[in-house]
């Protein structure tokens, strides 16, 4: 096949995930023109250091050191950005290139979440396509999916396992009884958690990627700071123990639904029930279930980070653009997407996990059961456990289907209570 339409692009950043869509377009590189309908070539690359080895031959590529003037150059079609952040140059590099009309691959869930209603209405005046296949879910092709699979369906709920960090600290807490913070440091140490794991352990992450699917799935404005967010620093491993006791595994789960016009975003740690294809996810992987009115429950699976699944998304992209496809970013026109707002959660129901680490001594469980009683929380389940010191003990408490305002009620009436020994921990049951 000829290289003389060849879809010209140019690499800026050149880390785990640029290394690997470098090595994916040499490697399956015959495959890939016969699919895009013609070939893909790397005419720039950039990052910021030139002298590092990246495990990759770079030589037959011409490197530019400002990446800035890659967006007017007429020898490249595509820009492809791998070097993350919500804001900086990789926001800028964006912004320079749709003004140049050209098409924009990116797997920078940040940006796209902070800023990608203003992005795709500048791809939409510019007439070329915004891509981020690889900002949520790595090698799981759920964007596309979203917007091209189910796009006949009013979906209602879309939720899952977003962030491989997380699942992999809980399933092998699971496993291997370990505390948070041992796991963690062993993530660190194999690479699956960054030095500062932040973003990871506190569910930002997994907000950035929820908000981008809760506006694919639903046809509303994106809408990230009203993303309840709570991470899993909190959870010791008393807690794995008495879930699975209670016939449950708990994952790190975003979740977005429509509710009387208005939308619900929230990730939290859950309880998911064993028979719930979520409580099998183990490890890094990732996972996104959808329901749609018409295709039922979708249930996407695969690795969500890693050079070789997250180098796929992006080049599934550039296929696209070779193709000539530049559909709405977000499935539909800017303008057309809904601006609703946030979920008041208070009005929610469901049953909750709520575990305390109390003082032992005589009247504390009357003073929790008067506190629930008070608040109109119905107790399913209480158990009871010696702490790993001598002066305390856990007090878990699985609850019936109660408002969420309930049980932040009960919460509030157990506040500065001298028998409380620090704050307690509340995960939603996934019914």
């Amino acid at each position: 096949m000829s290289g003389d339409n060849a879809l010209r692009i140019a690499i800026v950043g050149l880390g785990t995930v640029g290394g690997g869509v470098i090595r994916l377009l040499k490697t399956n590189q015959a495959l890939i023109a016969r699919r895009a309908g013609r070939p893909i070539t790397i005419a720039a690359i950039s990052a910021r250091d030139r002298a590092k080895d990246r495990g990759v031959d770079l030589s037959p590529y011409e490197w530019v050191d400002d990446m800035s003037d890659l967006a007017a150059r007429d020898d490249i079609d595509a820009i492809v950005e791998l070097i993350g952040g919500a804001d900086g140059p990789a926001l800028t590099l964006a912004r320079q290139c749709l003004a140049a009309h050209k098409p924009f691959v990116t797997a920078n869930k940040a940006m796209i979440a902070h800023h990608g209603l203003g992005l795709a209405k500048d791809a939409e005046k510019a007439g070329v396509a915004l891509k981020y296949e690889a900002a949520v879910a790595g090698g799981i092709p759920v964007i596309k999916g979203l917007r091209e699979g189910v796009a006949a369906n009013a979906i209602s709920r879309v939720y899952g396992i977003l962030n491989g960090t997380c699942n992999y600290i809980l399933t092998t807490m699971e496993k291997d009884g370990h505390a948070f913070a041992d796991v963690l440091k062993d993530a660190q140490d194999l690479g699956y958690a960054e030095i500062d794991p932040t973003f990871d352990i506190d569910g930002i992450d997994a907000a950035h990627k929820l908000s981008i699917l809760a506006s694919l799935s639903f046809g509303t404005a994106l809408d990230f700071d009203n993303v309840e967010t709570t991470g899993i620093r909190h959870i010791i491993a008393a807690d794995i123990a008495e879930a699975a006791a209670l016939g449950f595994r708990i994952r790190l789960v975003g979740m977005a639904e429509t509710v009387d016009g208005e939308l619900f975003q929230r990730v939290h740690p859950m309880l998911v029930p064993m028979g719930h294809p979520l409580s099998h996810v183990d490890g890094p992987l990732n996972a996104v279930v959808t329901e749609g009115n018409f295709v039922g429950r979708l249930f996407f699976q695969g690795a969500g980070a890693g050079d070789g699944p997250t180098a796929s998304a992006v080049v599934a992209d550039l296929i696209d653009v070779a193709r000539g496809e530049y559909g709405p970013a977000f499935a539909m026109p800017v303008d057309s997407l809904d601006r609703l707002p946030p979920a008041r959660t208070g009005k929610r129901a469901g049953r909750v996990y709520l575990r305390f680490r109390v003082k032992d001594e005589p009247g504390v469980l009357a003073e929790i059961a008067a506190a629930t009683r008070d608040a109109g929380v119905s107790i399913e389940s209480l158990i009871q456990r010696g702490a790993t010191d001598t002066d305390s003990v856990l007090v878990v408490i699985v609850t019936h289907v109660s408002a969420e305002s309930c049980v932040n009620d009960t919460l509030g009436r157990l506040r500065g209570s001298d028998s409380l020994l620090d704050e307690p921990l509340v995960l939603h049951i996934l019914d």
